[in-house]
């Protein structure tokens, strides 16, 4: 990516502390059966973490080791290619899905390149981002023809990273008090999809960001991340932005905004960020799990009643995620669309 343009820089409000010291109070949750715990005692652990940080880390998870060492080996493989031959599958407003080196957050160029693929291929969202227009558009994945096999590794890791993910949602939903499946049926026909994320190092990683500030959009995250670090998360009790430490074949977790809706402000979506520096590079590996594009996001009837009406008003799924993903490719005169805009005056 050469020199640092000043497309890359922060404002100085938002730029990193490279000198920050990792937090201790990201929760590392043991998913194994354990004989001494319940499987209600194991949600109510998660509920907590979902609650106080919207973030924790899990162990024993079941997605096989091996087949997540080969995907990040082969996503090495596709960014150590020259530019001309990740071009061959770049990613545009018509074809969302593929390589992309000049993503934007809060208007400002993330120092990073990356390369998406929808779960489900093809993946159906609507159209346009009009309410009253129904009319749908069928996405397809964009595949390299090199690393050999770069396809079927990938495929394959995404039906076990989206099995964690549901596990998961069970395990929140059991936690707040409801069945099991009570989100389930949220993700027919999803829009979830994969992301290879490679963080080359930066010259001045004092002014940048791998990943500006934001939160994720969908029900929750599973992250695979290397040994290098970077990423941070924005503390719930305080704002402070706390580091948080790889854990060997663990996974990150994090909570999207459309859970924090289902939740009523309950369970928390909290804001983060990557940082970068100037002799590593990174790699990371999120699943971004989204519900379908016919669901209406609003706080669950469960979580509200008269002493906690609902604090947001219903949004389309699908029109939301349109929305933000035409706004990834360049700057914008205006903020991108935010669960904030759907919350309700008080």
């Amino acid at each position: 990516m050469g020199a640092l343009d000043s497309a890359f820089v922060q404002e100085a409000e938002h730029r990193p502390n490279i000198k920050m010291v990792e937090g201790e109070g990201i929760p590392s949750i043991d998913l194994s059966d354990l004989p001494t715990r319940t499987r209600e005692e194991l949600a109510s652990e998660i509920g907590n973490a979902c609650k106080t940080w919207g973030f924790f880390q899990v162990i024993n998870h079941g997605v096989p080791v091996g087949l997540r060492k080969r995907v990040e080996e082969l996503a090495k493989e596709f960014f150590d290619q020259p530019l001309e031959e990740k071009t061959k599958v770049k990613r545009d407003e018509v074809h969302p899905m593929g390589f992309h080196d000049s993503e934007h957050t809060k208007n400002v160029r993330d120092w990073k390149e990356v390369f998406d693929f929808f779960l489900q291929d093809p993946t159906l969202v609507p159209a346009l981002s009009h309410p009253e227009d129904e009319s749908l558009r069928e996405l397809t994945n964009q595949w390299p023809q090199k690393p050999p096999q770069f396809r079927e590794a990938c495929e394959e890791y995404a039906r076990e990273v989206e099995k964690l993910a549901f596990k998961l949602l069970e395990l929140i939903s059991l936690s707040l008090g409801l069945p099991a499946d009570r989100f389930n049926g949220y993700f027919k026909e999803q829009i979830s999809f994969l992301r290879f994320n490679h963080y080359p190092p930066c010259p001045q990683p004092e002014l940048a960001l791998g990943v500006g500030r934001h939160k994720d959009g969908g029900a929750l995250t599973v992250l695979s991340q290397d040994s290098v670090g970077g990423l941070q998360v924005q503390r719930r009790s305080d704002g402070e932005w706390i580091s948080v430490r790889p854990v060997p074949d663990a996974y990150v977790i994090n909570l999207g905004n459309a859970m924090q809706v289902w939740t009523n402000d309950l369970y928390w979506s909290a804001e983060h960020r990557v940082a970068v520096n100037t002799e590593k590079e990174r790699f990371s590996v999120p699943f971004f799990f989204f519900p379908g594009h016919h669901v209406w996001v609003k706080p669950l009837d469960e979580m509200t009643n008269e002493e906690n009406p609902p604090k947001y008003k219903e949004f389309n799924w699908g029109m939301f995620f349109s929305t933000r993903n035409r706004s990834d490719y360049k700057k914008q005169e205006v903020e991108n669309i935010q669960i904030d805009h759907f919350k309700v005056s008080e």
